[in-house]
Order: C-alpha cells, then sequence, then structure tokens
C-alpha cells in the first residue's frame, strides 16, 4: 500500500479551510486542518511522526503564516510549506523572506495546488 502523506492545513477562513481539506482528503492524504496559527504550532511539535507537509494562510489573527512558516522552517527544515494568501500588495516577500517553499494567490486552481504538492513531496522523499 501507497504512503499517505500527512499534510497540515491552516486557515482563519472556515470555507477555504474546508474546501482545501475536503480536496485533499479526496487526493489521498490524511489532511489536518486548523484555523489558527497557535493551535498549528502546537500540532507540529505533537503529531507523531510529524507533518510530510504544510499549507498556511499568510494573513490570520495572533500568529501569523509568516510566523508559522519562519518557526517551521527553524525546527523542521526538511518540511515543505506553502504559503496561501488572498491579501495585500506584496505577501509573496514576506513568505519568501521567512522561506516558504511556494506561494500561492487565492483563488488558485486545485489541480495545479495537488500538482505543487505532489512535486514538493516527492523532492522530499
Amino acid at each position: 500500500m501507497e504512503k499517505q502523506f500527512k499534510l497540515l492545513v491552516v486557515d482563519d477562513n472556515e470555507e477555504v479551510l474546508n474546501t482545501i481539506s475536503q480536496y485533499l482528503t479526496q487526493k489521498g492524504y490524511l489532511v489536518t486542518s486548523v484555523h489558527n496559527g497557535l493551535e498549528a504550532l502546537k500540532l507540529c511539535e505533537t503529531e507523531k511522526g510529524g507533518f510530510d507537509l504544510i499549507v498556511t494562510d499568510l494573513v490570520m489573527p495572533n500568529i501569523s503564516g509568516v510566523a508559522i512558516i519562519a518557526i517551521v522552517k527553524e525546527r523542521y527544515p526538511h518540511v515543505p510549506v506553502i504559503a496561501i494568501t488572498g491579501w495585500g500588495e506584496h505577501p509573496e516577500a514576506l513568505a519568501t523572506e521567512a522561506k516558504a517553499d511556494v506561494v500561492l494567490e487565492k483563488p488558485f486552481e486545485l489541480d495545479e495546488f495537488n500538482r505543487i504538492i505532489q512535486n514538493l513531496i516527492a523532492e522530499g522523499i
């Protein structure tokens, strides 16, 4: 049986979170979804075996996606991170500065999103 990859999806927008989580679950990933950065960081520390990839919104209350990316990249440099955003003039600059592997602007094409995930995971194997 093929290995099921574990993904963490973080977005404070319920609709976006549900759409992405359902899509990725249908694609065969084991998806954990959370609404905020604090919960995401706690899960990164407690999830047995860690996550194979993290998808995070950039603009969220309390702990931003940029902070999540910076912390994850410092503690788990091998874990690819995709930043997603619907805000700002130059959100890519922030995400790139924090070392996100890919930055996608919402709305994005889900099949393209899945191809990016597959490529990032394949690079890490």
